[in-house]
């Protein structure tokens, strides 16, 4: 199979401005400089895949409402497929592609693989993103904390989507000692 720029190994172009164009705002997306040029309106969702081809960002609903378009801006879990490219000029988004650093996986996706949580599979990169925002700002969530995520699953890992977020948190407080 040949290689393609949606490999997570492959990291997409940064597309900055030559010295004859105008200066374009930047975003950051998983911490490099992007300059979105075309339509201002389009939402992030399709620029992270089309674009940039960050294809683990997942189009459900393109409502809102499901979550599987959960990325983070200025790490705020948010909904992809109606975020405009212009709401994130000059803010930090995050997609599923730079959750994990340089140190090695986050601890919600080493959790989810822990704990064996996906079954199709196609909701649990928003899943991941929305659980990583619930972590970061409540670090030792109880069952009424993880239920009130909105993100959906068709599948119904429930249980095992919560189970991964109690061992991301006792990873992270393991990681933290």
């Amino acid at each position: 199979m040949p290689d393609t720029p949606t490999r997570a190994s492959k990291t997409p172009p940064s597309t900055a401005p030559t010295a004859g164009e105008k200066k374009v705002e930047e975003v950051q997306i998983n911490g490099r400089p992007y300059y979105p040029g075309g339509d201002p309106d389009m939402p992030l969702l399709w620029y992270l895949r089309d674009e940039l081809r960050l294809t683990g960002t997942k189009f459900g609903c393109g409502i809102g409402a499901c979550g599987a378009c959960t990325v983070l801006i200025d790490g705020k879990a948010q909904r992809a497929c109606v975020t405009p490219v212009k709401a994130t000029i000059g803010h930090a988004v995050t997609t599923i592609e730079g959750l994990a650093t340089s140190a090695g996986l986050h601890p919600v996706q080493r959790a989810w693989i822990e704990e064996d949580v996906a079954q199709c599979g196609y909701c649990q990169a928003g899943q991941i993103m929305a659980a990583a925002e619930l972590l970061a700002r409540n670090p030792n969530p109880g069952d009424g904390d993880i239920a009130k995520l909105p993100n959906l699953c068709r599948c119904g890992t429930y249980p095992r989507i919560r189970r991964a977020i109690k061992r991301a948190a006792q990873i992270a407080r393991e990681g933290t000692k």
